[in-house]
């Protein structure tokens, strides 16, 4: 079974300012960033219960680490049902939890 993944508009938004904060550094990282958040993701296409849980009473929203350079990222997303997989948030990993 593959898993269509959906991305919601504060998701999109956390994407749009990772990438600029790396432009405004590294071209060629920004660019590494995107294709390895991109590669991570294409994971929950068909995997995302191997994701862990996000919250112990909730084993639908679940944090896929993406690994980058020294840290890397976090997405949170949630599996709406046997077809849908939501990514509700990204952020770099030595951010500011995204609760």
């Amino acid at each position: 079974m593959s898993f269509r993944v959906r991305y919601t508009r504060a998701a999109r938004e956390d994407l749009r300012r990772l990438h600029g904060f790396l432009l405004d550094h590294d071209l060629k990282a920004a660019r590494r960033a995107l294709d390895a958040i991109s590669k991570g993701i294409e994971l929950l296409r068909e995997f995302p219960f191997t994701c862990r849980k996000a919250a112990p009473d909730n084993p639908f929203l679940r944090e896929l680490v993406i690994p980058f350079g020294a840290a890397g990222y976090i997405a949170l997303f949630e599996i709406e049902d046997n077809e849908t997989v939501t990514i509700l948030a990204v952020r770099h990993q030595r951010e500011d939890d995204y609760y």
